[in-house]
């Protein structure tokens, strides 16, 4: 891929959304926070109602942020059509993915930029936080940066543990745990980014997939592709507000495993059901 710009020149952060406001306006707030500026917000919304439209033009009324509303009808679990709607509609070489429900730190767009490289996905941290810290949680504590600081977020209810390390001030630190980390560099929904052309390339989201298991498929078939991946999870980290999840149900989470079993075996990169629904004579395994 040598052909091909070694950084990205348009970035667009994908963010997943649905019927959630309350918690996307926090994340949009984040990314009005930037230190990074020069990016687009591409919401990616599975059929949310007309209160989450109005968020989105309450915030691009605000002039502070770029964003694109992708949107299709509510008709269930959606979430990789409508991601695949919104890589064949980008015309952003490279992005970003995450949740309406996890407020970056200031300096994720920057360190998503810096770290990017091709032929590599970036797999980047996050930190689950309680319920009561979630609703605490207020626009103004977004902008100052609070909610970044360890102490903030145990003052405030959080439980103390090594998690919080992902929240070290020591970048030398950080680059040392990413180092010795045991969690793999997988694909994660939450803090993830690739090239736009190589998510096209392996057809993007397998729509097959429902939840539980999706965004790892995706990375698995990216490396199927001969992708190598590189891990981030301490050099950005972004901070996941807690919700119910009624749509995780056991029989979804046994046939996207056998879905992602067939992929390891098979070794293959084209997702038959993903942005195009036609395979060309080249895809394969």
């Amino acid at each position: 891929m040598s052909q091909h710009q070694a950084t990205p020149q348009s970035i667009g952060v994908v963010i997943t959304t649905y019927n959630s406001p309350a918690w996307l306006a926090k994340v949009l707030t984040g990314y009005e926070n930037q230190s990074d500026k020069d990016f687009r917000v591409i919401i990616a919304d599975d059929g949310s109602t007309d209160e989450t439209r109005q968020l989105i033009e309450r915030f691009r009324d605000r002039g502070i942020l770029t964003i694109d509303h992708v949107w299709h009808e509510d008709d269930g679990f959606r979430k990789c059509q409508i991601l695949n709607k919104a890589i064949r509609e980008t015309s952003c070489d490279y992005l970003i993915f995450t949740d309406g429900d996890c407020i970056p730190e200031p300096g994720f767009i920057a360190t998503h930029r810096r770290l990017a490289e091709p032929g590599h996905f970036l797999s980047g941290g996050y930190i689950k936080l309680t319920m009561p810290v979630s609703e605490k949680i207020t626009d103004d504590d977004i902008r100052s940066g609070v909610i970044f600081e360890p102490d903030w977020l145990v003052a405030n209810g959080q439980p103390k543990s090594h998690k919080l390390w992902k929240l070290s001030p020591s970048k030398g630190f950080r680059k040392v745990l990413n180092a010795v980390t045991p969690a793999a560099a997988s694909w994660n929904g939450m803090n993830s980014s690739t090239w736009t052309r190589d998510l096209i390339a392996v057809n993007g989201f397998n729509e097959d997939m429902q939840y539980g298991g999706l965004d790892r498929e995706l990375g698995e078939r990216l490396w199927n592709y001969g992708h190598k991946s590189k891990q981030i999870r301490y050099s950005t980290v972004c901070l996941h507000l807690d919700h119910a999840r009624g749509y995780s149900k056991p029989e979804i989470w046994e046939k996207n495993r056998a879905i992602r079993k067939a992929v390891k075996e098979q070794k293959t990169w084209w997702a038959e059901n993903g942005i195009e629904k036609s395979r060309p004579d080249s895809a394969g395994a």
